[in-house]
């Protein structure tokens, strides 16, 4: 397994073509806006080094049989299910941001079942040569993007249908060596922060959507492929100097569009191509183990959330009133369900044909639901006890002004016996879980990521098996017969 430097210095061997404010960027790993993010990436590889979270972060690979992160693993039980969500948790409280490594993961997992079924019924060697694919990604201690969400253009058009075709990305050339594919993907979370970037279908496709039905992974530097990085709010807060403004000092999350612009794409790294009736299966069983993960690691950001509140509310000199302590339990009893759904829907699980684990689909969606609304409560309810001065601080330079300075340690501070400093630091933090850059990683990715709440809906509805609810009710009334 790699360490954090090794992990860093093997984004400085990729090349990658990103463009952040209208210019294209050399430096990666150097870039203060980007830093932060490969710092939180860094931490999965850090922890993983940790006797003490040995259990958590590595697991026996049955590939190979050696020890690998465990980020890089394909869950052989409902323990490893467990563990997963853990370990997301434990990341969340140590990071209190998005760590980024959780969508290839659940990448890994969905192609793996999915294309093992392929081979079986068409006769394939998908599944071969994803093994292949991931012995590697597990040997080099590899992080993959997961890659499915594309812009979509007009939602009430099928992908086919759409008037440009690369609204969904798609195969416009098949060659003796490869594929050629052109479109794009939104919405990508950590995409410079990885190595590899594992492409699949982002909707159930039809018979004249087969071009549209693909799966593949290359190197995220490959040629042809373009990142464009998302704007967050309060990001440039982390090209000045100092450190308060940002809240969190050291870590953060990213996302991109990721464009594929005629990229080429051997077989040897084709895991689907045209196969559309599995489509749904795979964006199916990819969203439930995604929506697992939240139980993991919104409920770990959540912890760091609760804990500053509680802090906040301590240098107010507020802790001991009774509505405080209310509303800390409100927030507590909220991020306690969260992590609970996560840790229902593992243990719940059950192995696919390929052998590797898949979570209860209809617990993973509640808990995905719950998570479209318990952070917005917690954000809430940590904005309501931090009070104004969260939302109306002066800056950092001010406060280390030789003139101005003096006043704001003196107007600013709270409790007699907190530093001045200590309590913007807090309040600078929740600010930025609630409203800043890492809120997008927290409040809105809460809403959006895994799919939009109503996606979620629909697969309680489709899974939550009605029929034997009422066939329980008619026996109960004495209609029907046991």
């Amino acid at each position: 397994m790699l360490t954090a430097d090794q992990y860093l210095y093997s984004l400085r061997q990729l090349n990658f073509k990103l463009y952040l404010f209208g210019e294209q960027v050399e430096n990666v790993v150097d870039h203060p806006i980007i830093r932060p993010s490969l710092n939180a990436v860094a931490k999965t590889y850090e922890l993983a080094e940790e006797a003490r979270y040995k259990d958590l972060m590595t697991a026996e690979s049955s590939l190979t049989g050696k020890r690998i992160n465990r980020f890089t693993h394909l869950h052989q039980s409902t323990e490893d299910l467990i563990l997963k969500v853990k370990m997301q948790r434990l990341l969340g409280q140590k990071t209190a941001a998005c760590f980024q490594r959780c969508v290839g993961l659940d990448a890994c997992n969905a192609v793996d079942s999915v294309t093992f079924e392929i081979d079986k019924e068409l006769g394939t060697e998908y599944h071969k040569r994803f093994r292949a694919f991931l012995k590697r990604v597990q040997e080099e201690d590899l992080v993959v993007d997961g890659a499915m969400t594309d812009p979509k253009g007009d939602r009430s058009l099928r992908p086919f249908q759409q008037a440009d075709p690369d609204m969904y990305l798609h195969v416009i050339e098949r060659l003796k060596d490869g594929i050629v594919v052109r479109g794009a993907k939104a919405h990508q979370t950590g995409a410079l922060s990885s190595h590899e970037i594992l492409v699949m279908p982002t909707v159930a496709m039809g018979n004249d959507d087969a071009a549209y039905s693909v799966c593949f992974a290359l190197p995220s530097d490959t040629k042809g492929i373009i990142y464009v990085y998302g704007r967050q709010s309060c990001d440039t807060r982390k090209l000045e100097e100092g450190s308060i403004d940002v809240g969190n000092c050291r870590y953060g999350g990213h996302e991109c569009l990721v464009i594929f612009e005629d990229v080429f794409v051997p077989w040897e790294r084709v895991f689907m191509c045209g196969e559309h009736q599995f489509t749904s299966t795979l964006v199916e069983r990819f969203a439930g183990y995604h929506r697992q993960s939240y139980g993991g690691c919104k409920v770990g950001v959540g912890d760091v959330l609760i804990g500053a509140a509680a802090l906040a509310a301590d240098y107010n000199g507020v802790a001991k009133a009774s509505h405080i302590k209310d509303k800390i339990i409100e927030m507590l009893h909220l991020n306690e369900t969260l992590f609970a759904c996560g840790i229902a829907c593992s243990s719940q699980g059950c192995p696919t044909a390929s052998g590797t684990y898949l979570i209860d689909l209809l617990l993973a969606n509640v808990c995905k639901q719950n998570v479209t609304r318990f952070p917005y409560e917690i954000s809430r309810l940590a904005e309501d006890i931090a009070g104004g001065l969260m939302v109306t601080l002066p800056s950092e330079k001010d406060f280390r002004h030789p003139e101005i300075g003096p006043y704001l340690e003196k107007y600013l501070k709270g409790s007699s016996s907190i530093p001045t400093e200590d309590r913007l630091r807090i309040l600078r933090l929740i600010e930025n879980l609630t409203l800043g850059a890492a809120a997008v990683g927290y409040r809105t990715e809460s809403m959006h990521g895994a799919g939009s709440p109503q996606a979620q809906r629909i697969m309680i509805q489709r899974q939550g098996n009605l029929d034997h609810k009422k066939k329980l009710a008619l026996v109960i009334a004495g209609i029907e017969k046991e």
